[in-house]
């Protein structure tokens, strides 16, 4: 989805507080329910975020598992 999510103003935010390229908010149990949010200033960064958040979701399997 492009344009704004429920919690962009949240990833702005944290984008411009850090001065990132791209940043991601997710939220759970949220006061607009579950969401996200990604901003990003520069194509390659969704590939890397893409990679990134593959590699959480592996670390997250492993732990639920030990």
């Amino acid at each position: 989805m492009i344009g704004p999510g429920k919690y962009d103003k949240a990833c702005t935010v944290v984008r411009e507080m850090t001065a990132a390229t791209c940043a991601m908010v997710v939220v759970i149990g949220g006061n607009k329910g579950a969401g996200f949010s990604v901003q990003t200033t520069h194509p390659i960064d969704a590939a890397a975020l893409a990679s990134l958040l593959e590699h959480i979701a592996r670390q997250l399997r492993e732990d639920v598992v030990t």
